[in-house]
């Protein structure tokens, strides 16, 4: 079972902060790949109103992969990031850093190419969710719910809010008529 670093999962109301840690995290991610690289805010935390763990999760669009990984795995722990290597094993198409180890975590970065499926899905999750404002309450009063339930199993948290996600998902791609 992979533990929550810092103890048990916390869901917090929405902190109007986070937006800010988002831009101010960017600048510095800017500094790793470059200034034209595209960096979304995504999760939880980059949903208005929504009640989320207290993580910016940063979504990062990469032309190679293997290029990034070749170059960017040092920088990033320059800036306080772990790499997560076994993530690959069930993300096979995208690197995944942590900040805040060994706990609280503060922050996720997600390194992809952005043909890689799972980019779309996370903007599409994240775009439904700020225009259905009811969905997203929804899915902040299921994540207070699971955290209870899991204390700090994270990947059981993950795992129980996947059918969630899995169905938002496929209606935002059919509400803004994504493939």
């Amino acid at each position: 079972m992979e533990r929550y670093g810092g103890g048990a999962i916390e869901v917090r109301e929405y902190d109007p902060k986070w937006p800010a840690l988002f831009d101010e995290e960017c600048e510095r991610l800017r500094g790793v790949f470059g200034p034209t690289v595209t960096i979304e805010h995504i999760g939880s935390t980059s949903v208005r109103g929504l009640a989320a763990k207290p993580i910016i999760d940063l979504l990062i669009g990469v032309q190679s992969l293997a290029e990034a990984k070749s170059t960017c795995i040092e920088p990033l722990r320059a800036l306080r990031y772990t790499y997560i290597p076994e993530y690959e094993t069930w993300l096979p198409a995208e690197l995944f850093f942590r900040k805040g180890i060994p706990g609280p975590w503060t922050h996720h970065v997600h390194v992809m190419e952005p043909s890689n499926p799972r980019w779309q899905d996370f903007l599409l999750f994240r775009d439904y969710l700020r225009a259905h404002p009811e969905t997203a309450s929804a899915y902040g009063s299921l994540k207070k719910s699971l955290a209870l339930a899991f204390g700090d199993d994270i990947e059981g948290f993950r795992n129980a809010k996947h059918a969630f996600v899995k169905t938002v998902t496929a209606k935002a791609r059919s509400e803004f008529g994504a493939r």
